[in-house]
């Protein structure tokens, strides 16, 4: 028995440390043919490179870590031993340092600090979109190198051992009883070829059965009426049905003719993801394939078998037969004759969680009984402690997402792109496009979802084949638009518009066609939840005037339909009115009474209107004619009857606005959507790392604009011809007139300012000298303590007027000169002013 062998290793220390050193011996002679073979890509020789930066546990074994090398080698040659007819095990491979490492010390449990990787859902979809594919080659032999977590991060680049391991410590970390499987799977799964594979995206007809499934018939219910149906019809369809069933199975053979059988087939090796019941309220085992991020029943045919499975705690060889494949296997590690562990007696999680419960009584009985003894238990050998580094995913990593920001999926029939956000200028997000044949050539249609979009658009079909379009916007919009389905961007075309509840005039839908315009309305105070407009057909118009009409185009009728309100009798509640606009003629259906199936009608003829020859047409009883149900009712008197046909004729015409006023809102709506997708087309987050980027760029930019305008400003208060140039139109063109009339009117400013301020100097010293003569005159008449003082402070103040008089004299001259020599300087006005 492979278990009791086992156990001779454990208990002999000494043998282990011998076998210890040659596993150490055995990893320097092969660290460099692992380097060689492991030299597939670019980014994996620069990795290489890298030996020297990577941490000691990347380089070096701990003790602990030689023991179990020396462990796992016994366990693979008494395994190869007893069962010769299965390949090896995946026990120790290198890592990208060259060194040995045991599987289950490369799982490291790494917490999520982000919401997206919270469950597994989000933990599988990122590893399946981060990471690209590394096919193993050959595809039925196991790699010989499993590199950390945190380098296929670096690298985003992985085979589907290293992708599983990655998603193993994510779902470790968020308390998932995950174990990495290595196995067999078909070709499809292996080399992530989806080409015969149904889009998940796609509205499969599963769905459909289920959303029309008949609701369970109540015995107690009122039975429908008989439904009459034509036998021969049936008969017709039934064999309609037959015939493009015999059709489709034709085309069948042709389809699965393109991809021939595998001859791999149960021989190429995969790696995923198992997940037991039993935490996270997890209830049944599932599989996780890491390269598409799906899950998979347990029976699911995709996988061919299992040679073992590992979590951070153990490793176990199964021994179930897989003949038939995954369908009848138990997942049961716990049970010995099902799985053979390679540490026996090592915990597990489950009782490691067992234990520490356990642990948390014994303290609590230990402090009432004060009973501190325990019955020590021989101690088995366990898991050492991881050797990866820690596992970094960035709020950058979950943004970009896909390498190169963006990836192309081929399914049967369709094509799913998904781009990052902000990687497009528009938007876009996802793509999915449907052909009509397998080779991809005729597209049916497109579907595009967008995100961060300035006009809240949020989703595009195109339709090639029925040859329309529909958007889906978010809320946000002023106009309230929700849908927006079209043939074409022009007026008068087939589109139907879905509004939200905020729509002023409570309208909920509009549909378009050529002849017609129908709005629906919900929640309206008047009742009315229904408006069907007629204009009058093109085919009636010139051809001079059909582009003037094409516009505004004129009214032939206008029918609205109102709910029933309970405020009113039935005979008052008008059910449905028609204006028929061509024919002077207006119809009022009311609403059904209580056991009656006619309703009652008034129809009323509007008098003619006053014109420059003839009066206006008075009004008649004959204008008006009613069908009243219940015959004992009163008749309405003239003058009721001709209120009722003035308040019509004034709702006729509002009614006439309003539709005017939907065609302008709908011409608002195609021109604004014209706009839209002309101008900036996305917003950017600021809680996002390209939104933080595009912030700072904008703000860097913004004060490289300030900083622009404010040296502009200097310049231009330093330019003398700044105030001369603004009375001019055209300032970047000079003629030799303007740039002559430029001069003089520079040179003779100048000199007025020059006159101005010998003049104020002039009139100051005049000043000074006359104050002093008139205290002079004053002194002689009587004595004044301190005209001493007074006549000097006078003195002084007149002798600095003088000589700043004399030296402007003196300085006016070779200023004048001076500005002269600049401005004939000044390469604006010198081409013109040296000729």
């Amino acid at each position: 028995m492979l278990l009791q062998k086992m156990e001779t290793v454990v208990e002999s220390d000494s043998e282990e440390q011998d076998r210890s050193g040659e596993s150490e011996e055995e990893e320097e002679d092969d660290r460099e043919p692992m380097k060689m073979e492991r030299s597939v890509s670019a980014s994996q020789e620069l990795v290489l490179k890298l030996d020297e930066l990577c941490p000691e546990s990347y380089r070096v074994n701990s003790p602990d870590q030689i023991r179990l090398l020396a462990i796992s080698d016994n366990f693979q040659r008494q395994y190869s031993l007893l069962y010769p007819d299965r390949k090896p095990l995946l026990l120790c491979p290198v890592n990208e340092c060259g060194v040995r490492k045991f599987v289950s010390l490369t799982l490291r449990p790494t917490p999520a600090f982000f919401p997206e990787l919270f469950n597994w859902e989000g933990c599988a979809s990122f590893v399946a979109d981060f990471l690209s594919l590394d096919p193993l080659e050959p595809p039925v032999d196991l790699p010989r190198y499993l590199f950390s977590s945190s380098s296929v991060l670096l690298n985003q680049s992985a085979t589907c051992f290293e992708s599983a391991t990655l998603l193993c410590s994510l779902l470790l970390g968020t308390h998932y009883d995950a174990y990495c499987v290595s196995g067999y799977a078909v070709r499809e799964m292996c080399l992530m070829d989806y080409s015969l594979q149904e889009c998940p995206l796609l509205d499969t007809p599963v769905k459909s059965n289920i959303s029309e499934e008949e609701p369970q018939e109540n015995k107690y219910t009122v039975k429908h009426l008989r439904e009459m149906k034509s036998h021969f019809l049936t008969q017709l369809e039934k064999k309609k049905q037959e015939a493009e069933a015999a059709l489709l199975q034709k085309q069948k053979p042709q389809e699965n003719e393109q991809l021939p059988a595998d001859p791999l087939r149960g021989l190429r090796v995969h790696c995923w993801v198992l997940v037991l019941s039993g935490s996270r309220s997890v209830r049944e085992n599932f599989f996780i394939d890491p390269l598409s991020g799906n899950s998979y029943p347990t029976d699911d045919g995709n996988f061919l078998g299992i040679e073992s499975v590992w979590n951070n705690f153990n490793y176990y060889a199964n021994m179930q037969d897989c003949r038939a494949g995954c369908t009848d296997m138990v997942y049961d590690l716990e049970d010995l004759k099902l799985w053979e562990p390679l540490l026996y007696g090592a915990t597990s999680k489950k009782q490691l969680i067992i234990e520490v419960s356990k642990k948390k009584e014994s303290r609590m009985i230990s402090k009432f009984t004060n009973n501190e003894e325990e019955d020590e238990q021989p101690r088995v050998f366990e898991m050492p402690r991881h050797w990866v580094s820690y596992i970094k995913i960035s709020q950058k990593d979950l943004e970009s997402r896909w390498p190169g920001r963006q990836k192309v999926t081929r399914y049967r029939k369709a094509k799913l792109e998904k781009f990052a956000a902000y990687l497009r200028e528009d938007g876009l997000v996802t793509r999915l496009t449907r052909y009509k044949d397998l080779d991809c050539t005729e597209v049916v249609t497109v579907k595009e979802w967008f995100h961060h979009r300035n006009d809240f658009l949020e989703e595009r079909d195109i339709n090639k084949e029925a040859n329309f379009t529909r958007e889906r916007f978010k809320r946000g919009r002023l106009s309230s638009l929700m849908c927006h389905r079209y043939t074409t961007k022009s007026t008068d075309t087939e589109r139907v518009m879905e509004f939200r509840r905020e729509h002023l005039e409570n309208m909920v839908r509009r549909v378009e066609s050529l002849d017609e315009m129908i709005e629906f309305f919900e929640g309206r105070k008047d009742f009315l939840h229904c408006r069907h407009v007629f204009f009058i057909p093109l085919d009636q118009f010139s051809q001079t005037d059909l582009d003037c009409q094409l516009r505004v185009r004129p009214i032939e009728k206008v029918v609205e339909r109102f709910r029933r309100d309970r405020s009113k009798p039935a005979s008052k509640d008008v059910a449905e009115r028609a204006f028929l606009l061509n024919e002077r003629r207006m119809e009022l259906t009311y609403h059904l009474e209580d056991n009656r199936f006619i309703p009652s009608k008034r129809s009323f003829v509007k008098p003619l209107e006053a014109t420059d020859k003839k009066k206006a047409e008075d009004f008649r009883v004959d204008m008006v004619s009613s069908f009243q149900v219940d015959p004992s009712e009163k008749p309405l008197k003239t003058l009721t009857l001709y209120k009722m046909l003035m308040s019509l004729m004034e709702d006729e015409k509002e009614v006439v606005l309003q539709v005017k006023k939907s065609k302008e809102e709908v011409q608002k709506i195609l021109d604004c959507r014209e706009q839209e997708e002309a101008k900036d087309q996305i917003h950017f987050c600021p809680w996002t790392t390209d939104g933080v980027t595009q912030a700072r760029s904008q703000r860097e930019e913004m004060e490289r604009l300030e900083e622009e305008e404010q040296l502009w400003l200097q310049e231009r208060e330093k330019d003398i011809l700044a105030p001369l140039l603004l009375r001019l139109n055209d300032t970047e063109t000079l003629s030799t007139a303007d740039a002559k009339q430029i001069h003089q009117e520079c040179l003779s400013e100048f000199k007025q300012r020059l006159v101005e301020q010998a003049n104020l100097i002039q009139e100051r010293y005049e000043k000074e000298t006359k104050e002093l003569q008139r205290k002079q005159q004053s002194f002689q008449k009587k004595q004044e303590e301190g005209y001493q003082t007074y006549c000097s402070e006078k003195v002084l103040r007149i002798d600095v007027a003088k000589k700043r008089l004399i030296m402007h004299k003196e300085a006016a001259l070779h200023k004048y000169k001076a500005l002269d020599q600049r401005l004939k300087r000044d390469p604006r006005l010198a081409p013109h002013l040296l000729n």
